[in-house]
């Protein structure tokens, strides 16, 4: 069972690489590919665990520029991007099992 982390950088790192290893690149073909699903998912566990809403989590982003490097994001995606990303993962069983990798 993995330790929960109190590092929000570790915490990022570990949601990225499963939802790399989850996740396809983009949710359609036909996406502006401006933000890959693994990163999208990555800044829904962020928002989580900061306990914040959406628009927290892109002021929180768009603050930390190390942040913003580590999970290779070009710009900061606005708010409504990471509502629709939680909305669509949260489909089925996907998101539960995702964070039962990260949790668990």
């Amino acid at each position: 069972m993995r330790s929960l982390t109190k590092s929000p950088m570790r915490l990022a790192d570990l949601a990225l690489r499963v939802g790399q290893e989850s996740l396809a690149p983009y949710s359609s073909r036909f996406s502006r590919k401006d933000f890959t699903q693994p990163q999208l998912f990555a800044l829904v566990v962020l928002k989580q665990f900061f306990k914040t809403d959406y628009r927290g989590i892109c002021s929180i982003v768009a603050e930390w520029s190390e942040l913003r490097a580590f999970l290779q994001l070009a710009k900061v995606p606005d708010h409504t991007t990471i509502w629709r990303a939680e909305r669509r993962l949260m489909r089925g069983e996907v998101f539960s099992r995702l964070l039962t990798r990260i949790f668990a």
